[in-house]
C-alpha cells in the first residue's frame, strides 16, 4: 500500500500575476494530487497538497521553479497530518474558506 502525505507551501518570489496558481492546479491534476492553492495578501503563494507521496513530492520538486514567468527564491515546507478530505485540486480565491 503506498503512503499518501499532506504538505502545506508557501513559495516566494515572483509567484503573483504570473499564472502560478493556475499552473500549479494542473500540475497537480497531472499528478492526481489533491487540495487547493491560493494567493496571500503578503504577496505570496500558499497551498496545501495531499496524495500518494511520490506525487506530492513531485509537485512540491515543481513548485521550486513553477511556470516560466515565475521567479521562486524560497518554497517553506511544512509536512501535516493526511485527511483525506479532498477530491480535487483547486485554485482557492477566498481567505475564508480555508
Amino acid at each position: 500500500m503506498e503512503s499518501h502525505i499532506r504538505v502545506r507551501l508557501i513559495i516566494e518570489g515572483r509567484v503573483q500575476g504570473v499564472w502560478f496558481r493556475e499552473s500549479t492546479r494542473r500540475e497537480a491534476a497531472r499528478l492526481g494530487v489533491f487540495g487547493w492553492v491560493r494567493n496571500r495578501p503578503d504577496g505570496k503563494v500558499e497551498a496545501v497538497a495531499e496524495g500518494p507521496e511520490d506525487k506530492v513530492r513531485a509537485l512540491v520538486a515543481w513548485c521550486h521553479h513553477g511556470p516560466s514567468t515565475a521567479r521562486v527564491s524560497r518554497v517553506l515546507e511544512t509536512e501535516e497530518a493526511y485527511q483525506g478530505e479532498f477530491s480535487s485540486f483547486d485554485v482557492a480565491y477566498s481567505n475564508e474558506i480555508w
